[in-house]
């Protein structure tokens, strides 16, 4: 699920883009979003590449309703902000699959009202009934992809193949790698390699990837979601783990940076629109997820943003160029190799405490 996905300056107009092209009459947005009276305010929490101010400064053109927008690097600092009660201005939230689970276990979420939305028959299929949300009940998907390295293919002469890339190659590396700050992704990433589930819930398996990455910490530059990418670009680094929306971004800017999954498998996220149970304008939420439902949205964040809508409709207005970008949309083959993430329970403390002591260490 901008950092995952980072925001992206100096890319082309949005002037293209008006929603009487959508079909979607101003006036019906703003009924819909005014009828809490003078409440003209939208926060959105949301990771950083979704916040991008050509849009939202459409949107607001559209509907009279002012957005604020904070970012968060990481599910998890979203979840512990929330629980601390920082929160309670926020309409709209970006929780990643597995995240929607958990924060609907723990009564975050509001259930979606989907008489209040148009644009659901415009997903693909397997969008519509997911695992982590049956029947999209508490979240909406919009965006994917998968969790890979970006490398400099000009200064590597060998590309990363696997997790185990890093540590046979660690003195190359050293100083020159940096891996998500992301606790669910880094050990997924290293219990793959083991030979375990990316969800595993063996004690004893997590400390083997813990014990992994030790003997990896000193050659790794940071744990960082977003940082890496102006370092890749100037060459200070040779290898970052990232999402593959943020890959696309750089490969724009940088033809010699190439994304790989590893051939072992790496995760399929999804990201989502969600509605907290806190939210003080809901009206102005349901009008900001029908906006993003619309297919010429989706399609333009594609071209703009180097994000996988979930829009099939949406996605049939890419151009080939797009559509064939298999860091976008990869193959199936690839998908195969690849797990969602899902909630741990329990064992979730385990992951946590190794995290802290790989981290801080």
């Amino acid at each position: 699920m901008v950092n995952r996905r980072i925001f992206i300056e100096g890319l082309a107009a949005f002037s293209s883009f008006t929603l009487s092209s959508c079909g979607w009459k101003l006036a019906d947005v703003k009924t819909t979003a005014t009828r809490q009276g003078s409440r003209d305010r939208l926060d959105i929490y949301t990771w950083s590449q979704y916040s991008e101010k050509k849009l939202i400064n459409t949107f607001t053109t559209q509907t009279g309703i002012k957005v604020v927008v904070d970012v968060y690097d990481s599910n998890e600092f979203m979840l512990a902000k929330l629980r601390a009660g920082g929160g309670g201005s926020y309409s709209i939230l970006y929780p990643s699959d597995y995240m929607v689970q958990k924060m609907v276990g723990l009564g975050l979420l509001t259930q979606i009202s989907h008489q209040s939305i148009r644009g659901l028959d415009n997903l693909f299929s397997q969008f519509n009934n997911p695992k982590y949300d049956p029947n999209n009940e508490y979240s909406i998907p919009f965006s994917w992809g998968t969790t890979g390295f970006i490398y400099n293919s000009e200064l590597l002469k060998t590309p990363p193949d696997d997790w185990d890339y890093l540590w046979r190659n660690k003195d190359i590396l050293n100083k020159r790698m940096t891996l998500l700050n992301d606790i669910r992704e880094v050990m997924g990433g290293v219990l793959k390699m083991l030979g375990y589930d990316y969800n595993s819930q063996d004690e004893n398996a997590v400390k083997q990837a813990y014990e992994k990455l030790k003997e990896l910490k000193d050659a790794i530059a940071s744990f960082h979601t977003d940082a890496w990418r102006n370092q890749i670009l100037t060459g200070d680094l040779l290898l970052a783990m990232c999402y593959s929306g943020d890959a696309v971004a750089v490969t724009k800017e940088n033809p010699k940076l190439k994304y790989v999954v590893p051939k072992s498998g790496s995760s399929l996220w999804t990201d989502t629109i969600v509605i907290p149970t806190t939210s003080p304008n809901t009206d102005a939420a349901y009008a900001w997820i029908n906006f993003m439902l619309q297919p010429e949205v989706g399609a333009k964040m594609s071209v703009r943003l180097g994000m996988a809508t979930t829009n099939q409709t949406g996605f049939e207005l890419l151009p080939k160029r797009v559509k064939n970008n298999t860091i976008l949309f990869p193959p199936q083959s690839t998908i195969d190799k690849c797990d969602r993430i899902t909630p741990l329970g329990e064992i979730e403390a385990v992951y946590e405490r190794y995290w802290t002591e790989l981290t801080s260490s």
